[in-house]
């Protein structure tokens, strides 16, 4: 559960509309990629991840963060049921998968990041301190199994 004030709420959503959740999930996903490797081993089948620009660039990296990024915003509808809003996706990748629950958090940080990059002024410290609550509740949600 996320607790977020109602200007806080007011926040996250108006930003969130004005979200090109391919855009944003892509550089998102890319970012995460780039900068934590290790992470790169549960993308194995997606081809090209030689690079920066081959990360960046790679139309199946761009696919999987738009759909994080959709799943993404169905939490942002259910802050105050993150944990079942996310049960089976913690399931799948965390008994099924085995993905690190660090690896959520990093990637929360990776979307604030994007959203930094494109939204400016706009993305300030109010704004993105309502974002980082989301992003927390979010990635603990995902790793629930292991609280």
């Amino acid at each position: 559960m996320v607790h977020l004030t109602g200007e806080e709420k007011a926040a996250v959503a108006g930003l969130w509309e004005k979200v090109n959740v391919e855009e944003i999930g892509g550089e998102a996903l890319g970012r995460l990629l780039v900068v934590y490797p290790w992470t790169q081993r549960f993308f194995e089948t997606f081809g090209d991840l030689s690079s920066a620009s081959a990360i960046m660039g790679n139309p199946k990296v761009k696919a999987h963060g738009a759909k994080v990024l959709n799943s993404f915003s169905e939490g942002l509808h259910h802050l105050d049921n993150l944990k079942g809003t996310f049960a089976k996706l913690s399931e799948l990748h965390c008994d099924k998968l085995h993905v690190d629950p660090e690896n959520f958090r990093l990637l929360g940080n990776m979307i604030v990041i994007a959203l930094a990059h494109h939204f400016g002024p706009e993305f300030n410290p109010a704004v993105h301190a309502a974002f980082q609550k989301v992003v927390a509740g979010v990635a603990n949600a995902l790793a629930h199994k292991y609280h």
